[in-house]
């Protein structure tokens, strides 16, 4: 019991300034929200949070969660989004041009 919380202790040592440095540089440690898209994204990439607008400009309803990708071989948002009738739809929206490329379900 001792040796597995002495190896507890260890790993956040050890873990403990490398979370720091990921802080002090503006990236996300934990979590998934949309300023954690905002630090990864690219060059050239339209911001998720414009993708958002256009997509609540013509869908109505509520952002539940966003990952990228990939889509023809272009880096890509997977946005899951509620429509106001409850239903859930994943749009494809390219990341570099910001037009949505399709959508899964609904």
């Amino acid at each position: 019991m001792k040796r597995l919380f002495a190896l507890a202790v260890l790993a956040a040592v050890v873990a403990g300034p490398s979370l720091a440095d990921a802080q002090a540089y503006g990236r996300p440690v934990l979590g998934f929200g949309q300023d954690s898209y905002q630090g990864r994204r690219g060059a050239g990439q339209v911001p998720l949070s414009r993708v958002l607008q256009t997509i609540a400009a013509r869908h109505p309803g509520r952002h539940l969660n966003t990952t990228t990708g990939e889509a023809g071989g272009r880096p890509a948002y997977y946005v899951q989004w509620q429509l106001e009738n409850g239903r859930v739809v994943v749009f494809v929206v390219d990341a570099e041009s910001g037009q949505i490329l399709g959508r899964q379900g609904g």
